[in-house]
């Protein structure tokens, strides 16, 4: 399962908005990955991983997860909400 999200966040996900996204990937259900164009997938959950993305406002990226149902969806629908934020 997965989704297609555009950034909305001014400042993309670099330090503190990066730090809250990882925050509420780390709340999930489920294990959740992020893709940018041109690069590998990371954790969500992993700072490191996150702000190695470079996702900079307008950038669309790819949240996925391995697993289906309602957790897994919840879970990408609270992540996609956040990404889609102007402002954290």
């Amino acid at each position: 399962m997965e989704r297609t999200v555009t950034v909305a966040i001014a400042e993309g996900l670099h330090a503190r908005p990066a730090a809250l996204f990882v925050a509420e990937a780390g709340k999930q259900p489920v294990a959740v990955t992020l893709t940018k164009e041109g690069a590998e997938a990371v954790d969500a959950a992993s700072i490191l991983g996150v702000m190695t993305l470079g996702a900079a406002a307008g950038d669309q990226v790819v949240l996925a997860t391995e697993t289906d149902g309602a957790e897994a969806e919840a879970a990408l629908d609270a992540l996609a909400a956040f990404l889609a934020q102007e402002a954290v």
